[in-house]
């Protein structure tokens, strides 16, 4: 029997490598996290959803406080932006988060960490800091970086990512986003807000390309009223640094050329896979157009070799990074086979409001050749949402034609927090006269949960037949209002 220094190995110390070496180290494999930065938690912790979070919480209050009046407060002057104070708070909370993703944590688990760039010489073997480790399972875990296009002058024009865009020195007066994903729009949103002239420029026609137009477009209207442009349908021809300024020309959807102008450019088009130092090529693991190639026990072409998280290129969520990780855990640890399964995993990009989705939207169900229909309530008719002063959006209910739910999109306050309900319903196969059984606290937004669910029933319930019958047995009289 081969001797391994290691019973696991994981490279990468983002939220899938931190799970599987939690849950591996506790159950006592031996254990060895590898992490290239000087410190564990990954994009999410210092690039992606704690620090954008952050940001998006002080932009959504500098906007309350413009907008006092709406709430019957005195009209106030807000002081311009100090964003020297605002990148001081972002640092501080994610200090605070990374002592739960520290080296010392992960030791008292039982899990030793490393910090350096392991490259494999073969199925079991690496190379880190200048020794060979080996390790019977290994999982590459190692995230994603931003994608950078190959337009001209681009590699000679400053430009920030979502590396940098947190760590800025001063608020920029203006700013172009290439990209309308889920980043480029929190963004585009928290940076207006706090008083960047900020403009999008999106290939496609529509902005969040995943989801429903209806939903993203209510999205888009939001953030236009505020102030941030859009350019849909354009593509960027080249950039050029002017100094002071950097000016991105594009082409609009006929073809014609325009220019733009802004103190900063924030490329968010998209994830790569980082796995170029990996020496994978070598060791039989595929890697496909979006990344490495596993299988729904998160196995990849090596049987010894694991993959989870942004570096498959699906489900680029940490949440799905962490579950993924306990796919692996329950596959490589306890030796049963565990399968991912996706049908209701939740997503949400943090505007103000909130889209949450879970399960198929239309446009998913119309890829899959699905029958179904919609379902739909608005924030208007919920009093907490009109209390909140947010009358903005709706949810929409999907079901197939035996009426069973196929998916939740919600666009509204708190739409992330709203969707957990969704989550436990559809995971644990609630029926949906459960959910509109149950009673809900008055008054709370999560009402809104109850009352889609229950526009489905009350039309079976309040229909002529059961009228008619309930006349028939009872002798019922019929209106008393004309």
């Amino acid at each position: 029997m081969s001797t391994f220094d290691f019973d696991i190995g994981i490279i990468g110390g983002g939220a899938a490598g931190l799970t599987v070496a939690s849950g591996a180290a506790q159950l006592g494999a031996k254990t060895l996290l590898v992490e290239k930065e000087k410190v564990l938690g990954g994009d999410c912790l210092h690039y992606g959803c704690v620090p954008s979070k952050t940001l998006i919480r002080t932009a959504q209050v500098y906007h309350l406080m413009k907008n006092s009046r709406v709430f019957g407060l005195p009209a106030i002057e807000t002081p311009p932006v100090n964003f020297q104070a605002v990148k001081q708070r972002i640092q501080s909370v994610i200090a605070t988060i990374q002592k739960h993703d520290s080296e010392e944590r992960f030791c008292s688990l039982g899990a030793k960490v490393e910090f350096g760039e392991a490259v494999f010489e073969d199925e079991h073997l690496v190379r880190l800091n200048g020794k060979q480790v080996s390790a019977k399972d290994w999982v590459i875990a190692t995230g994603s970086s931003p994608s950078i296009p190959a337009v001209e002058g681009l590699d000679q024009t400053p430009y920030i990512t979502n590396k940098e865009i947190f760590y800025l020195d001063r608020l920029p007066g203006s700013m172009v986003i290439l990209g309308a994903g889920p980043i480029a729009i929190e963004m585009a949103q928290a940076f207006c807000r706090l008083g960047t002239k900020v403009s999008v420029v999106q290939r496609s026609g529509q902005i969040l390309t995943k989801e429903d137009k209806d939903m993203a477009d209510g999205v888009m209207r939001v953030l236009s009223s505020e102030g941030v442009s859009f350019h849909l349908n354009a593509s960027v021809f080249r950039v050029k640094d002017l100094g002071p300024e950097q000016e991105i020309v594009l082409n609009d959807g006929e073809g014609r050329p325009f220019s733009l102008r802004a103190e900063k450019i924030l490329v968010a088009m998209g994830r790569v896979p980082n796995v170029e130092t990996l020496g994978l090529g070598g060791i039989g693991v595929e890697i496909n157009g979006k990344g490495i190639q596993v299988d729904r026990r998160m196995r990849t072409t090596q049987k010894y070799v694991y993959a989870a998280g942004d570096v498959t290129g699906d489900n680029q969520f940490t949440h799905a990074a962490g579950y993924e990780g306990g796919i692996v855990v329950s596959n490589a640890v306890f030796h049963l086979p565990r399968k991912a399964d996706y049908t209701f995993l939740p997503w949400c990009t943090y505007t103000d409001p909130e889209l949450a989705s879970i399960g198929m939207n239309e446009k998913r169900a119309r890829e899959a050749g699905i029958e179904y229909s919609v379902w739909t309530e608005p924030f208007k008719s919920n009093d907490r949402s009109l209390a909140e002063g947010e009358e903005r959006g709706k949810i929409k209910l999907l079901l197939d034609k035996s009426e069973k739910p196929l998916g939740v999109q919600i666009l509204g306050p708190h739409a992330g927090e709203l969707v957990s309900e969704w989550v436990a319903s559809l995971n644990g196969n609630v029926k949906l006269s459960t959910l509109a059984a149950a009673v809900h606290p008055y008054p709370t937004l999560s009402e809104i949960n109850k009352r889609v669910a229950g526009t489905l029933l009350s039309q079976k319930i309040f229909s002529d037949r059961v009228r008619k019958g309930l006349k028939f047995f009872f002798n019922l009289k019929g209106r008393a209002c004309g």
